[in-house]
């Protein structure tokens, strides 16, 4: 059984769902149906078993957010299936839900009871979550005294220890210092290597090599190309840099 699976997914969007005039409305009795709606994605299939990472690439506006925010379970689609078997934890945007009045300690509980850990839980990995964030003396601080990159770290190392069988990565490995970003992907690899199973955005292409065995090409909603990771990479690769005039326009990592 897949633990991830999208079946002829697509989703569309308003393009104008805010405040309207009175001749807006109007015009909308003249205005053929689907003008006013756009393709986050459309048809988009896939299939991941237990333990496979899938890369996922693609232009600003390529339908990749709306393809996590599908597996998460933050949005439904218009047509097709999702189906997902298992635990999802989320890594997209680090630290959003922390509350900066709080202590480290009181924001790592807080964090952890909504990913669902029980009391007895989060007390046997609190320790884990405090060594692994190199937080130290600070976890009793109020989160307003961190710096940003503290805040991330603790973040990290919180959802990175509940027991992910899915894991969702968007452009969050470049966490901390370069040593912490090496442990926090060893940490991930040590995850897949237990069975979770990753979706991964991020314009590392080299990043999503290592950590990835599909990747899917996205453009305007549409899938240009599925399969190995290494193919699809090269192909999205060769593509970019045709584009840019010869020139790549992925960075190394740093």
């Amino acid at each position: 059984m897949a633990s991830v699976e999208f079946r002829q997914v697509s989703k569309t969007y308003a393009r104008h769902a805010g405040r309207r005039l009175a001749r807006q409305f109007l015009a909308d009795w003249f205005r053929r149906p689907g003008d006013e709606e756009f393709y986050a994605l459309r048809e988009v299939s896939f299939a991941l078993g237990r333990g496979e990472g899938l890369g996922v690439v693609g232009g600003n506006g390529a339908g990749k957010s709306t393809l996590l925010s599908l597996v998460a379970g933050l949005s439904w689609p218009d047509a097709g299936e999702v189906s997902v078997a298992g635990r999802v934890v989320p890594l997209l945007e680090l630290g959003s839900g922390f509350h900066p009045d709080l202590t480290g300690s009181e924001n790592l509980r807080l964090t952890a009871a909504l990913l669902g850990f029980s009391r007895r839980r989060t007390r046997e990995l609190s320790d884990q979550i405090v060594e692994f964030s190199g937080i130290g003396d600070f976890i009793d601080e109020p989160l307003r005294t961190y710096s940003s990159g503290m805040v991330m770290r603790l973040a990290f190392s919180t959802s990175i220890h509940a027991d992910p069988e899915i894991l969702l990565i968007d452009e969050v490995l470049a966490v901390g210092d370069q040593n912490f970003q090496a442990k926090c992907i060893e940490k991930i690899f040590e995850v897949k290597r237990a069975g979770a199973t990753l979706v991964c955005v991020s314009h590392d292409l080299r990043m999503l090599e290592r950590l990835c065995d599909q990747a899917l090409w996205l453009d305007a909603g549409r899938v240009m190309q599925q399969g190995p990771a290494g193919e699809v990479l090269g192909a999205y690769r060769a593509s970019a840099q045709a584009a840019a005039g010869g020139h790549s326009p992925f960075s190394a990592p740093s």
